[in-house]
């Protein structure tokens, strides 16, 4: 039987829960998911897990950060004016913003969280929303393509 191996095109059903249950991440929201093992689509370490798998084969694995999303990186915490928000928003806690970055020449839109609103000054975080998460999958091979 033919196993995962680095540069398969495969198409997995996936789900992702916190130590407290709740799930973050889930396949039956958009349908399986299809994408090339080693093209970093994928954290390192769930793509590393899919490795060796079989058609049908259904695995659970505990990603740490360095494994998933990484870890929190202070470098990512930025306080801006609540004057960039123009008058239409009103940041709170809790809010996802659309931000908008020009990097190499480039601009980007990327989200980025309200951690705190503390009165003209409010505090952004561009960390992925699961940085600093461990994270279990439960990870169902349903075929490779190649």
């Amino acid at each position: 039987m033919r196993k995962v191996q680095q540069g398969d095109q495969v198409i997995i059903e996936y789900e992702g829960r916190l130590a407290d249950g709740e799930i973050v991440e889930t396949s039956s929201d958009d349908g399986p998911l299809e994408f090339e093992v080693g093209a970093g689509i994928m954290s390192p370490g769930f793509e590393k897990a899919l490795i060796g798998m079989a058609e049908g084969e259904k695995k659970s694995i505990i990603l740490a950060p360095d494994e998933a999303f990484g870890h929190k990186d202070e470098k990512l915490l930025h306080t801006v004016k609540r004057s960039v928000f123009g008058k239409n928003i009103l940041p709170k806690p809790g809010m996802v913003l659309g931000m908008t970055l020009a990097k190499d020449g480039q601009t980007q839109k990327i989200p980025a969280q309200v951690t705190a609103v503390h009165g003209e000054d409010v505090i952004i975080d561009f960390n992925h929303p699961l940085a600093g998460k461990t994270i279990s999958y439960t990870l169902t091979l349903k075929a490779i393509k190649n």
